[in-house]
């Protein structure tokens, strides 16, 4: 995925179907400049994590 990509997700009400490592994945925001998104899984919103945006595939 790229950034741009990933900003429209975050920035939608609509929930995009997005996995990270096979798990799907909320994006909380992205970093344009570094190329990274922060995220959480679905079923852990407390365990946040920040990657690179590359590594995130939309489904």
């Amino acid at each position: 995925m790229n950034t741009q990509r990933a900003q429209e997700i975050a920035a939608s009400p609509i929930m995009a179907n997005v996995t990270y490592n096979g798990e799907r994945i909320y994006i909380e925001q992205v970093d344009e400049q570094s190329g990274t998104a922060l995220i959480h899984p679905l079923h852990a919103p407390n365990n946040k994590q920040r990657v690179a945006v590359s590594s995130l595939q939309e489904h």
